[in-house]
């Protein structure tokens, strides 16, 4: 593992730590804010090799708030749903996420729930 992609990594969990509970990004949202624009696959690769060191992964979606481990992964992907669904992230039809209701906007105050 070089030190450049050990870098990459590391911001990458940086930035998925930050997502706050209830709220989800996706793969491509990461990779922009990681630095590595239009790269959300060294996302999923990144999140896949942090499994058990405390990152929410389950925080991060496919473009259009898709759970993405549904196709590779069918019990991971139930575990990202619950975990979601504890957090009170709601699914609408299709089994998607509405980013505009629950998508994070770094910088931005969080919206109060009504």
């Amino acid at each position: 593992m070089s030190d450049a992609g050990e870098k990459v990594r590391a911001r990458i969990r940086s930035v998925v730590r930050r997502i706050p509970r209830g709220r989800v990004a996706t793969y491509g949202q990461i990779a922009e804010l990681a630095g590595i624009a239009r790269q959300p696959r060294r996302v999923s690769q990144a999140l896949r090799e942090s499994a058990g060191d405390g990152v929410p992964w389950h925080r991060v979606l496919s473009s259009g708030g898709a759970l993405g481990l549904a196709r590779y992964d069918p019990m991971a992907a139930w575990e990202q749903r619950t975990r979601l669904e504890q957090e009170g992230v709601r699914f609408g039809r299709g089994g998607r996420v509405s980013l505009r209701a629950f998508g994070w906007q770094p910088g931005r105050a969080r919206r109060k729930k009504p």
